[in-house]
Order: C-alpha cells, then structure tokens, then sequence
C-alpha cells in the first residue's frame, strides 16, 4: 500500500459539517420506522450523490434515535406497570 504524503492525509481534508437540523421528528414510532426504512433502501442502493447521502445518513441517524427513543419509553412504561419485573406472554 502506497504512503500517503502528510499534506495529503485523510485529517488534512476538510470534513464537511454535520447538519444541525435534520427536519422535524416523526409523529409517530411508525412513521419513523418507515421513513428510517425508505432511507435505508435508498442508501443501499448505492445512486445518491454524496451531498445527499451524507444527508440522508444524518436523517437516518435523528430517526434511528427517535426510534429507539420511542422504544425505551414504552418499556420503561411496562416495568412500572409490571411492578418492576416483565412476565412472559402466554397465547391463550
């Protein structure tokens, strides 16, 4: 592998600033999850320009937080309602 010239390293590149807006939040758990989804198809399929894919991959990140945001606060919901302590589902 070829030396890389200190000029020429990758700290010496200017990196571009992350977006401190990425859009509104979800309204929902849902909503998130889909649009996280749709983000995640089009980031796979390797056709964005890199202007929008280093936008779309901050959206992704707002929403994979929002997600497991929403998550955690559903489950941190059902230990208080559970006493503390999660019980196994039994299909009836």
């Amino acid at each position: 592998m070829p030396k890389v010239p200190p000029s020429q390293k990758p700290a010496d590149v200017p990196a571009v600033a992350p977006s401190p807006d990425t859009g509104p939040l979800p309204a929902s758990y849902e909503a998130g999850l889909q649009e996280l989804e749709q983000l995640v198809t089009e980031l796979e399929s390797g056709q964005l320009p890199l202007d929008k894919l280093l936008g779309s991959y901050q959206r992704g990140a707002a929403l994979l937080a929002f997600c497991r945001d929403r998550l955690q606060a559903v489950e941190d919901q059902i230990k208080v309602l559970d006493a503390g302590s999660l019980k196994a589902w039994a299909a009836e």
